[in-house]
């Protein structure tokens, strides 16, 4: 059984690509707009690995990853984020995140990282 993967983008376009790179090695479960959705997204689903954006309505991926990762240790948070967004990205780490890609990304980087957060 492949691992989980939640998709958690303001970009449906993001969303797309993301869920597209890793959809042949992982089972992507769920796709979020925000972090709000995303957090209730990842109650119920309980993904291996999220993917998150930094900047985003409602909720911000920061505080999304602190919610995400008070509930659990075990989920792997990705970052995907805008080289311009250092200071929020030191925030995400400080939340909980385990690592990061910047956009625009490359599908193999973005494949590679996640395939090395869950081994």
């Amino acid at each position: 059984m492949p691992p989980k993967v939640l998709v958690v983008d303001d970009s449906s376009l993001q969303r797309t690509i993301i869920s597209g790179a890793l959809g042949d090695r992982f089972e992507v479960v769920g796709e979020a707009e925000n972090g709000r959705e995303g957090v209730e997204l990842f109650e119920s689903e309980r993904p291996d690995l999220v993917t998150m954006d930094i900047m985003m309505p409602e909720m911000d991926g920061v505080e999304a990853t602190g919610r995400i990762k008070s509930l659990t240790d075990e989920t792997k948070v990705m970052m995907c984020t805008s080289v311009e967004q250092a200071e929020k990205m030191k925030e995400a780490v400080r939340a909980g995140a385990d690592e990061y890609v910047t956009k625009p990304f490359d599908e193999d980087e973005l494949l590679d990282t996640a395939t090395m957060l869950l081994n």
